[in-house]
């Protein structure tokens, strides 16, 4: 903090004459007032800096009563000082520096209290560092192993039993909202009407299983047949679920032990239609929107997402297997070299996680939601931040 420090002497003309004229300021006073600005707010402290230059180079103090004449010498001088003073650093010793109580940065009951950017940015440096060799060393050993089949597989592009059968999914929405149809209409009971939604929920998964059993797909196929599956599966679980909820509501309304809820059950193929293709599982009758589609936006992430994609198909075909094709069985030869091969596809492995999560979670669910306008985009929380395994 620095404060003007009173002058000795200073010199005034305003008469010609050089006479010099002694100033000589309170210095315990300076000192209280620059401790009063500390504390006072910004506003505060630029009309009190007046009052503090005055109280330094006034002798008389605030009951001094300047004439005409003696008001503009004393802006001159004033001037005079601000202009040839040098400025002094004022240390309070006294001050106190310790307050209340602290803990250490990195002690459990502060670390998750504070922003961890200069280490998150070191381990990525680091991460480069340590990849780069590791991509150099594979590519010394192994070479370039990206072949013309990266992108398709001539075994899957025959699997038109699973292509037709991914086509037919949606037959079990349409059975499902048929269901809820006649069972507003009155034409079944609840019973009748829980059970057939049962039935359908759970030929939506067995049957993609079974058609995958019988003709023998590939990986890669089935696996995209069988999450097409699961999630048309966990949809209609939510759509009977809520659809059951809102028929008991509108029963009670009937019934008049909700007199006051204003509410009719309507059944509707357009929110389903929606509820199918939104990203999201739990079903409702309407969902906040967003005001447009961002074209942009749209652009970048959909380049994010071949970029990514790629790389996760770079690592899997450059690192995993060859590992993988040129290790021995885990079951069949030894064990120190088995745990050896286990923890050589651990590192590639966790980074194919991450890419696929960040692809499918937040690249893809986030294009999909601003194609349809999908307002709620948090698909996933800060599970990074965890401090527990349960969590």
């Amino acid at each position: 903090m620095a404060i003007n420090e009173p002058p000795e002497s200073l010199t005034s003309s305003s008469d010609g004459n050089n006479n010099l004229r002694r100033r000589r300021g309170d210095g315990a006073k300076a000192v209280d007032a620059v401790t009063e600005l500390d504390s006072s707010s910004e506003a505060e402290a630029s009309s009190g800096s007046d009052d503090v230059t005055s109280d330094v180079r006034d002798p008389r103090g605030s009951g001094g009563l300047d004439t005409p004449s003696e008001d503009g010498e004393r802006k001159e001088e004033m001037k005079v000082n601000d202009e040839t003073t040098p400025m002094k650093y004022v240390y309070r010793a006294s001050a106190p520096a310790h307050r209340r109580n602290k803990e250490s940065p990195l002690s459990s009951a502060a670390i998750f209290k504070q922003s961890h950017a200069g280490l998150l940015n070191l381990c990525v440096v680091v991460l480069i560092s340590i990849n780069s060799r590791l991509i150099i060393e594979n590519l010394m050993k192994y070479g370039l192993l990206i072949g013309s089949g990266f992108w398709r597989s001539s075994t899957s592009v025959r699997d038109w039993p699973l292509l037709m059968c991914c086509l037919s999914l949606p037959i079990f929405p349409l059975a499902a909202f048929l269901v809820e149809k006649l069972a507003q209409k009155k034409y079944m009971n609840e019973r009748v009407t829980v059970t057939l939604h049962i039935i359908i929920t759970t030929a939506a998964i067995l049957y993609p299983v079974l058609v995958i059993l019988r003709c023998d797909s590939a990986f890669l196929s089935g696996n995209t047949l069988m999450l097409f599956a699961c999630i048309v599966w966990m949809k209609l679980v939510s759509y009977a679920h809520t659809s059951y909820d809102m028929r008991q509501l509108a029963k009670s309304v009937d019934k008049g032990e909700n007199s006051e809820i204003n509410y009719s059950y309507n059944v509707s193929f357009k929110s389903l239609a929606y509820f199918m293709v939104a990203p999201t599982l739990c079903y409702q009758l309407s969902y906040p929107r967003s005001a447009c589609i961002r074209k942009g936006w749209l652009a970048r992430q959909l380049i994010k997402l071949v970029i990514f994609t790629g790389l996760m198909g770079f690592m899997i075909e450059q690192y995993i297997n060859p590992i993988v094709q040129s290790s021995q069985h885990p079951l069949k030869g030894d064990l120190l070299y088995a745990i050896e091969t286990v923890l050589r596809l651990s590192l590639p492995n966790l980074y194919v996680w991450l890419c696929m999560f960040y692809c499918l979670f937040h690249l893809w669910l986030n294009i999909l939601a601003e194609l349809l306008r999908f307002g709620d985009r948090e698909f996933y929380k800060d599970w990074w931040n965890a401090k527990t395994i349960d969590e």
